[in-house]
């Protein structure tokens, strides 16, 4: 994998994890944790797809490496609910 298909990953995670933050309610912190949140909903979203059995919808293929952005946005707004339950509001 090249540089910059290491930054476009990142950007692409960092949108999918934005996304996620915004379904779910949650006042983002930045682009790093958005780019975390992204990275963590695809692991997430990939895992529940395969444990229910549910087909991938959309991969995104970056050098040879398929990224789930369905599946990494749904995984995002579990994750954010999640850690939402266990943290205090401001």
């Amino acid at each position: 994998m090249t540089f910059l298909e290491f930054l476009l990953l990142l950007f692409i995670a960092g949108i999918c994890g934005s996304i996620g933050q915004a379904i779910a309610g949650y006042s983002g912190r930045g682009c790093v944790v958005s780019i975390v949140v992204g990275f963590i909903g695809a692991l997430l979203g990939s895992w529940l797809s395969e444990q229910m059995g549910l087909p991938e919808l959309f991969n995104v293929t970056i050098g040879g490496s398929a990224f789930p952005v369905i599946w990494s946005i749904i995984g995002s707004v579990v994750f954010v609910v999640i850690v939402g339950l266990f943290t205090k509001r401001r």
